[in-house]
């Protein structure tokens, strides 16, 4: 794991001691021994945590000089880990609910004042995997969550943070939300896929009706595998994307040859570089309107970023036309490439 940067002052600090003060092994009362200093770097800022040590004195017990550390400490971070559970747990909501990238993660987290590298990111990354598949594959919890309905749906898809790492798939019963079984894999096998999908089938206390997933031909097989006499549904995202897919071909090239129309604003922006006067101000607005309005991606087949832009470039050209009509627009406004 990464470390705390040197020289960091704790901003938070903590007095964690042990519940258990009999020895577990012969009974006898443990003294506390010896304290511990842990820094950690949390969303709250650099935590110090101070542990109280306790072990037992009883040179006959078997459990003599082990020390124990303060139960509290597990929910701060990992042992021998130096970034909290909460660190993990927002990198991994940023990466897999957000998508986002790890530079973009490790952007984020800079801006919020926690000093690290991507490569940090990557790291916690594989221990937030680590810790979702452990919490997902209790068989108890398999037989707890279905245990309130008749019956489930699953839903099967893999998600791969990056190119070369592995891949994190995910079963989830469709009719509660809930996910049933996540576990990283390094490959998309068949045997691995219907490996998963059986520890799912034997461990459920209800039948499953029908199986939804993309096309990918080894999902397609272990489901046919695992379940040969249940229904088996394409996602109907991707029926949708393929059939929109000549539209999405269409909006693409608009959203290309929008784009050409709106090249020239660095050079509007070059012309009124330094000045502080208020018309100035006002085209560097337009010209930052222009740019956000380029930088907005829709997510085909349910939004069309091309459709997109023209609409908010049509505003932008509406603002300037009634600017325009007020006798307060400047030269640089009726540049056509604006």
């Amino acid at each position: 794991m990464g470390k705390v940067a040197k020289g960091l002052e704790p901003t938070v600090t903590h007095d964690l001691v042990p519940r258990r003060t009999n020895c577990p092994q012969c009974g006898r009362h443990m003294r506390a021994d010896y304290t511990n200093h842990r820094t950690l770097t949390t969303l709250t800022g650099v935590t110090r945590l101070n542990l109280t040590i306790r072990r037992c004195r009883n040179a006959q017990c078997a459990a003599h000089e082990k020390p124990f550390r303060p139960e509290a400490e597990g929910r701060f971070a990992r042992p021998h880990h130096e970034f909290g559970l909460d660190v993990v747990a927002l990198v991994g909501r940023l990466r897999y609910a957000e998508h986002r990238s790890v530079p973009e993660i490790r952007t984020h987290r800079v801006g919020r004042g926690l000093l690290i590298a991507e490569r940090t990111v990557t790291n916690l990354l594989d221990r937030y995997d680590e810790l979702l598949t452990v919490a997902l594959t209790d068989d108890r919890r398999l037989k707890e969550v279905p245990a309130a309905q008749r019956y489930v749906i699953l839903a099967t898809d893999g998600l791969q943070p990056d190119m070369g790492r592995e891949v994190l798939w995910a079963i989830r019963d469709v009719l509660r939300g809930e996910i049933l079984l996540a576990k990283s894999l390094l490959s998309a096998r068949q045997q691995d896929l219907a490996g998963l999908l059986g520890q799912v089938r034997d461990a459920c206390s209800v039948p499953v009706v029908a199986v939804v997933s993309d096309g990918q031909h080894s999902i397609r097989k272990a489901v046919a595998e695992v379940f040969p006499d249940t229904p088996h549904q394409l996602c109907p995202f991707h029926y949708l994307r393929e059939a929109s897919r000549p539209i999405y071909e269409a909006d693409r090239h608009a959203k290309k040859e929008l784009k050409k129309e709106v090249r020239g604003v660095r050079e509007i922006e070059r012309q009124v570089e330094g000045a502080t006067d208020t018309q100035a101000e006002v085209i560097r607005g337009y010209c930052s309107a222009v740019r956000s309005a380029l930088t907005g991606d829709g997510r085909p087949p349910l939004e069309a970023s091309g459709l997109t832009l023209h609409r908010r470039l049509r505003a932008v050209d509406a603002s300037l036309k009634r600017v325009a009509a007020k006798g307060g627009c400047p030269d640089h406004c009726n540049d056509p490439r604006e």
